[in-house]
Order: structure tokens, then C-alpha cells, then sequence
């Protein structure tokens, strides 16, 4: 090439993409497919192709699996139909074409182990087809009674009875194996005959061919051992995307033999929110409207989740927004994603009140919020936050321990169910002062839980024995152990597989068999009267499998067996607690998350399913290292949450961000719990109340028991301590409390009260903006605007006395949604 040539070439290329280059960048992405490869083994393989272009600018993809054209080079090797969906057909290759807006795919296929004379199994086969069609659902066959006398196990954990119940029961009136297509099985469901539970297969699919090939080939049961499946897999596993797109999903199952296949057509799909997510028996998605929601996907006994994220509008500019930490940066971005923008932050007062009562359960009093108001340090938010978690290191400054301990071990209390009615006053107490302690010594809450699944002795004297006296037997203490302290509610893997979950009743009673071996005897050292129980470990005790006979290894749940001669709860608690155990650390976090924000990352937060994710998985993750990195320091968690500015946010929604309840765009609005709430009218009247049997100024965050018969409390919902749940304490409001603040006799008395604090002001002779300062400071930790303080005045001088004024002040401020919530 002539040297002048070579010069002119660099200025030709720029000439080139000059001339071109706006054309080339402007050209989408290329239309892709998913499997590139087709593999299908067995006569009844099916395998969902997902065409798709990817959409880089928004992170989502476009979906052309309805949009394109199929079609087979050879139909006797596979054949495909117009939704992508491909059918083994005979072995061999050959090569499928789908022609997509205007481009053509070509996608290899491969098919192997086609017999002549299929034998379809039962496990593999025949079950994925009854569970499809939802004849072995609670509404069909597997109610108590069944349908028409045909009954089948919930979700098919039975497989031996399921089989017998099709081919023996009823004289084998069900199947005909010399005529199959006379079988009642086959006739029912596709109303060949009358079925009350409609058409569940029509006689051309692949299901009813399938179906009569097991009949024929003589209706074989399931065998000793089959293949199970140990994991599922959605395609696509996230997906950003716009109201009125669709998305194919597809499904993939892994068998613990190591085997992978296609599983699509024989899968159950659900939408986990109607409103913004629309899925049909296919896999295939229509999104109705914007938000964040999953499609949940179940397949023998296993569940996945497609999640979709769908923003409300394109940009937001996060005004005035600032990272102060690591929650900071995951929620922003969860804005940005779903462009959502987020409400500024709260006043100073607003925030002082809600620190105190979500740390410490109580108010400041109106020297502390006087204080506060007027501190000019721009870091005093975060000073308070470690002085209330007592976290200065100052013993001048960690003042609020007390009032944290209390708070906390009410809370705790309440979820273990610590009552005098299950363990006597004496081992009531007995675990009520150890969980004090424990959050006075900010114990690590991992070294708690270790504290309290191992603990044996006397309950009057080793109170975290009593957990054992309220749990009474292992399947109890199992279902309780697992849902308060990872989240999982085995309750439902009793007696079947968890409809939404991976666990079934191995699951459970594997768990169940850690707690095996505790027994109980009775002890006379604290007097023939004393009732007290000893919690010990016996030397033998085992938990069998209901169904089977088996007897079960204790296993943790997704584990494998692990047992101890000394005692079985030892290796239990390890694990349990263990640095890697992110179920653990998952299960606190979003508690705490719940407790701070108003609802959980996960709601309901003791059920941490796979199939109930995250409403914000990386920010769930992030705290979930931190607790754990923190070794299970609670007060390190609350921290946290508590210092970032997702947490100081104000609780008026704006416009933009009013429709949001799941992403803590603005601070969640929440009723005060009915102890904190009583202590706050006691300090705001100033007239404290006398428990039963307990000296006077006890507060209520105090109080150690479920049973004191307080008015005020039980109409404010105080829990009696039935429930591991947290929904045990209703946080919604109700009209006997409205009409209890309203017309009451305690709040009267209390605002009446010749001790209490209206009364003590008119003895100093206040001015009356001083006494309404005081009455605003003592309930809504705030001065009163100039308009409040006016209406003030206006009514001071229409009241008949002083006395009926500020009485009447008060009692409006304690029935004010500012006094009541926490906001």
C-alpha cells in the first residue's frame, strides 16, 4: 500500500463514523435466546425458549418470546408451538428458526432417550401434572374429605398413598389399564365425563398423553428411592421493566442426582401483588403498574422467585439527600431504581421524640428536649442516638440503659411468652431478670439465644429454663425456635410441605428431634409448695417421622445431620448462631428494621421466606454483615439504622412518594405500644400509676408479666403472651381506644389529679405561655407555634377557670395523633 495511502487511512475511519456513526449507535441490541442450546431427553421433555433485548440504558429487556416465529427444520426430531415452547418429538438433531423483528435465530437442539413405549414415572412425571392442575390442593382432593371420595395428600407429601388412592382405591375403579382411555382418571378432568372440578386437561396435551401412557404401561408407583428436587430456578431473576410489557419466565429444576431440566410447563405461578403483576399457568407476565413486586414459582416441594421492578417515574433528583452511611447508600439507590424521591429531613423535635421512644420506650422530659432544641452542634442527632443506646463510653452521658433494658425486655418477653400463668410468678421473674440483665450487660443477642436453646436446671433459679417450661414438648419448641429466631414458620411442615416454602415434614421433624432429649422433673428445694420444675437432658429420646416411622437425625434446617452425646441442643445453638448463619442474622435484622422504620424489610417479619423476599435485598444484606461483623451487637444494629438519614426522614409524604408503603421514602407513621403509651400519659399528667403488687413509679415498660389487670393496658392491646408471632401486639387502632382517651375515666383522673402536673403548675403561678410551653414539651416534645399559642389565649379567656383551661389543653394534646404515634 502506498505510504500516502496509509496516512489518509485514520482520517477515512474518522470520516467514516462521522458519516455513520450516529446510525451505529442508535442500532438496538441484538435479539438474544435462552437456552442457546436445546436439550431434551425423554419422550415428554419440554423446554421454554425466552427471547429477549436487553435494554442497557434502564437495566431491563425487551421480551419477544410471544413476538417471534417458530418453527422446526425437522418435526419428527422436536416441533415447537407459537409460544416458544419446544417438545421432544424422536432422537436426533435438528435446528430451530424464530424469526423475531426482523431477525432471524437459530437455535441447535438435541434429543436423546425417546422410547417406543415410554414409562413415565410417577415422582417425575405423574405428580408435577396432579399438582398443576391443583388436584392435590386444600379446595380440591386434598381437603379433609376429598371430592366425589377421591382424596389426596396437601401438596402430594404422600406419594404411596396418593398412587393408592388413583390406582387401587375403589375396587380400581379410577384406572384401565387395557383401555386407558376409558380411565376415570383421564375422563374426569377433561369432562369426558361430569367433574366438579371443571376441565383441568384437554385431550390433545402432552399432560393427557402422558397420563395414559402411565395407565398403559400398567400404572407403576413411585420407587424407593427417586430423584428429588433440591433447588429451582427462575429466569429472568430480576427484571426493571414498564407497565403494559409482558415476560415469559422459564424454570429450570435441579434433581439432587445432579440432573437439570426444564420444568415451565408443570410449574405453579403466583403474583405476590395482583396490582402490579399479572401471570397466567404459562410463566407468561403482564405488568398492570408500577412498584416492585415477585412472581412466585413452585415446583415439587421447592420455590423460586422473578422479581419485577417497575419505576414510578424515570429520574428523581434526591434533593438535598446525603449518604451518611451504608443504609444511606443502598436505600438511595433503591429510589433512584424505582424513582422514588424521598420525603426531607424531620425537625429537631420530631426527631428527638421518635429517638427516645424507639430506643428507650419513654419521653425526654422537658429539660432534655429543652436542651436539645436549642443545641447548636450539627452532630447532636447522632450524639443523642449513642447517649441513648449508651454508647459514649461517658457513664455521665449513659444515662438511658435502664429505661433501654426495660424496653427491650418487654419486647422479648413478649415474643419468648415469659407468664406467670406457664411458669409461676417465680420463674416468671426468674427469666424476666435474666433478659434485663442480659440487654443491661449488652450481651451479644448471639450468645442470648446460645444462653437460652441450651439452658437446664431449676426455672426459679436459671431463668432462660423456662423457655422449655413454655415450649413443653420438641415440636413446639422447634416451631418456636425457628420462627423467632429465623424466621421461618414451620408450623404448616407438620403434617405437609410448606405450601410457599422448601420445607416438609423431614424438614421439621428433624428439627423437632434437637429438643428430643429434655425432659423435666419435679425438685422440693424451694419447699414441698414451691412447684419448682428442673429442666435436664436425658440420656435417650428420640422424634419420629409421623408418617414413615423414621426415626430423624436433628438436622438444621438446609443442613446436614450433626448430633452430640452431651446434648443435642449444643450443636444446635452453633450452628444456630454461627458466624455464617445469615438465616439467623437475616431474621434479627429485619425485626430491628421493623421495630426503627415502621415494617419490616420482609413483612411478616417472622416469615423469611424465599418466596417473601426483600423489598430491598441489598440493603437487608448490607445490615445483615454488619450484625454479624458487629458479633450480634443489638445496639450496634439499632445504630445504624438509627444514624442514617433514611431513618430522620420527615413522616409527610410528598406527592411524589405518597403511594409508597414498602421502601421508607418517608418515615412510617406508628401507633405508640400500649406500656410506652401509659408511661408517656403518666409523665405528661404527671400522675404516675400503681401496678398490682408492685411498688408505686414502676413503669409499665417495666412490668415482667403478661397478666396485670390494667384497664388502659388491655384496650391498648398489651399481648398476653399466647404467641411467638409478632402480629400477637395489633398495631392498628381501634374505637374503644378513641373513645378510652376520648371519655375515659384514667385519662380524667390522671389530667384532674391534685398531684399531677396542671395542677403543680397553677401552685408555681406560671404565666400561661409558660404553662402551655410546659403541657406542649411534656406531650409532643415541642414548643407550640405562634397559631397554637393564640387559640391558647382565645380559650383561656372563654374557659370558666384556669383549672378547666389547661385540663382541657391537656387532655387535647393526649388525644392528638402527635401524642399517639410515633411519627
Amino acid at each position: 500500500m502506498p505510504r500516502s495511502l496509509r496516512f489518509l487511512l485514520p482520517s477515512f475511519a474518522a470520516l467514516t463514523v462521522l458519516l455513520c456513526g450516529s446510525s451505529l449507535r442508535a442500532e438496538s441490541p441484538a435479539w438474544s435466546v435462552e437456552p442457546a442450546d436445546v436439550l431434551l431427553h425423554g419422550n415428554y421433555a419440554q423446554v421454554q425458549l425466552v427471547i429477549s433485548r436487553a435494554r442497557p440504558s434502564e437495566g431491563g429487556a425487551t421480551d419477544g418470546t410471544r413476538l417471534a416465529a417458530y418453527r422446526s427444520e425437522n418435526d419428527q426430531i422436536a416441533r415447537v408451538d407459537e409460544r416458544g415452547r419446544v417438545y421432544a418429538v424422536g432422537n436426533g438433531t435438528t435446528q430451530l428458526v424464530a424469526d423475531v423483528a426482523g431477525q432471524t435465530l437459530t437455535i441447535p437442539v438435541s434429543v436423546d432417550g425417546v422410547a417406543a413405549e415410554a414409562q413415565p414415572d410417577f415422582m417425575r412425571d405423574v405428580a408435577p401434572i396432579l399438582s398443576k392442575a391443583g388436584c392435590n390442593m386444600g379446595a380440591c382432593h386434598a381437603s379433609q374429605y376429598g371430592k366425589g371420595g377421591f382424596i389426596l395428600s396437601v401438596f402430594g407429601f404422600d406419594p404411596k398413598g396418593d398412587h393408592a388412592a388413583i390406582v387401587r382405591d375403589r375396587q380400581q375403579r379410577r384406572v384401565n389399564v387395557l383401555d386407558p382411555e376409558q380411565s376415570l382418571f383421564l375422563q374426569k378432568p377433561t369432562m369426558r365425563v361430569p367433574h366438579g372440578g371443571a376441565r383441568r386437561l384437554t385431550l390433545d396435551s402432552p399432560d393427557y398423553r402422558l397420563l395414559a401412557d402411565w395407565i398403559r404401561s400398567g400404572a407403576p408407583g413411585p420407587v424407593a428411592d427417586p430423584a428429588k428436587v433440591v433447588a429451582l430456578k427462575v429466569s429472568p431473576a430480576q427484571l426493571v421493566s414498564q407497565p403494559g410489557e409482558t415476560q415469559q419466565l422459564r424454570v429450570v429444576a435441579e434433581y439432587k442426582d445432579g440432573r437439570r431440566a426444564d420444568v415451565t410447563a408443570w410449574a405453579r405461578f403466583d403474583s405476590m401483588d395482583e396490582g402490579v403483576l399479572e401471570v397466567d399457568e404459562t410463566g407468561f407476565v403482564k405488568v398492570l403498574d408500577r412498584g416492585q413486586a415477585p412472581v412466585m414459582v413452585r415446583f415439587e416441594g421447592q420455590a423460586d422467585i422473578g422479581t419485577f421492578v417497575v419505576p414510578y417515574r424515570d429520574n428523581v433528583t434526591l434533593a438535598g439527600w446525603e449518604n451518611r452511611n451504608f443504609v444511606d447508600e443502598h436505600a438511595s439507590a433503591k429510589f433512584r431504581q424505582l424513582g422514588i424521591e424521598p420525603s426531607p429531613l424531620a425537625d429537631d423535635a420530631a426527631f428527638l421524640r421518635r429517638a427516645f421512644l424507639d430506643a428507650t420506650g419513654s419521653l425526654p422530659t422537658i429539660e432534655e428536649t429543652r436542651l436539645f432544641l436549642s443545641d447548636s452542634d450539627p452532630n447532636k442527632r447522632e450524639h443523642l442516638i449513642d447517649r441513648l443506646l449508651g454508647l459514649t463510653g461517658d457513664p455521665n452521658l449513659d444515662i438511658y440503659n435502664d429505661r433501654y433494658a426495660s424496653f427491650w425486655t418487654l419486647k422479648w418477653a413478649d415474643l419468648i411468652r415469659n407468664n406467670s400463668k406457664d411458669v409461676g410468678d417465680q420463674g416468671m421473674w426468674a427469666l424476666h431478670n435474666w433478659l434485663r440483665g442480659a440487654f443491661l450487660d449488652n450481651r451479644p443477642f448471639g450468645k442470648m439465644v446460645s444462653e437460652l436453646v441450651t439452658a437446664k436446671g431449676s426455672i426459679y433459679s436459671t431463668g432462660p429454663a423456662n423457655y422449655f417450661r413454655i415450649n413443653k414438648n420438641p415440636t413446639e419448641l422447634a416451631e418456636a425456635t425457628a420462627q423467632l429466631f429465623l424466621g421461618v414458620r414451620l408450623q404448616c411442615a407438620q403434617c405437609h410441605h410448606h405450601p410457599f416454602e422448601k420445607y416438609g415434614q423431614e424438614d421439621y421433624y428433624s428439627f423437632a428431634a434437637f429438643f428430643s432429649r429434655i425432659g423435666t422433673k419435679n425438685s422440693q428445694d424451694f419447699g414441698v409448695f414451691g412447684r419448682e420444675t428442673i429442666v435436664m437432658v436425658r440420656s435417650a429420646g428420640d422424634v419420629r417421622h409421623p408418617r414413615t416411622g423414621q426415626v430423624m437425625q436433628p438436622t438444621p434446617l438446609e443442613g446436614e445431620p450433626v448430633d452430640s452425646e452431651l446434648d443435642r441442643r449444643i450443636p444446635l445453638a452453633e450452628w444456630l448462631t454461627a458466624h455464617d448463619n445469615r438465616m439467623f442474622a437475616r431474621s434479627i435484622v429485619n425485626r430491628y428494621v421493623s421495630y426503627l422504620l415502621g415494617r419490616g424489610l420482609v413483612e411478616p417479619v417472622d416469615d423469611m421466606r424465599g418466596t417473601n423476599p426483600p423489598t430491598n435485598v441489598e440493603l437487608m444484606e448490607a445490615l445483615t454483615q454488619h450484625f454479624i461483623d458487629s458479633g450480634h451487637d443489638l445496639k450496634q444494629l439499632m445504630r445504624a439504622i438509627m444514624v442514617s438519614r433514611l431513618y430522620q426522614l420527615d413522616s409527610q409524604p410528598l406527592p411524589e412518594n405518597a403511594s409508597d408503603r414498602k421502601f421508607y421514602s418517608h418515615y412510617f407513621v406508628k401507633r405508640i405500644a400500649a406500656e410506652p403509651l401509659l408511661d408517656a400519659v403518666d409523665y405528661a399528667t404527671g400522675d404516675p400509676t400503681k401496678f398490682q403488687n408492685l411498688p408505686v413509679g414502676t413503669r409499665a415498660i417495666d412490668l415482667p408479666d403478661a397478666e396485670y389487670p390494667d384497664y388502659f393496658l388491655n384496650v391498648f392491646a398489651k399481648p398476653r403472651r399466647a404467641s411467638v408471632c409478632e402480629c400477637e401486639r395489633m398495631p392498628d387502632e381501634n374505637l374503644s381506644q378513641a373513645l378510652h382517651t376520648l371519655n375515659g375515666d384514667v385519662l380524667a383522673k390522671k389530667i384532674a389529679s391534685a398531684n399531677g402536673r396542671v395542677a403543680t403548675l397553677l401552685k408555681e403561678k406560671k404565666p400561661h405561655e409558660e404553662i402551655v410551653n410546659d403541657l406542649y414539651l411534656a406531650t409532643l416534645t415541642r414548643l407550640p407555634s405562634e397559631a397554637e399559642m393564640q387559640a391558647t389565649r382565645e380559650f383561656l379567656e372563654q374557659s370558666p377557670s384556669e383549672k378547666e383551661c389547661y385540663e382541657d389543653l391537656l387532655w387535647a394534646l393526649l388525644n392528638s395523633k402527635q401524642f399517639l404515634f410515633v411519627r
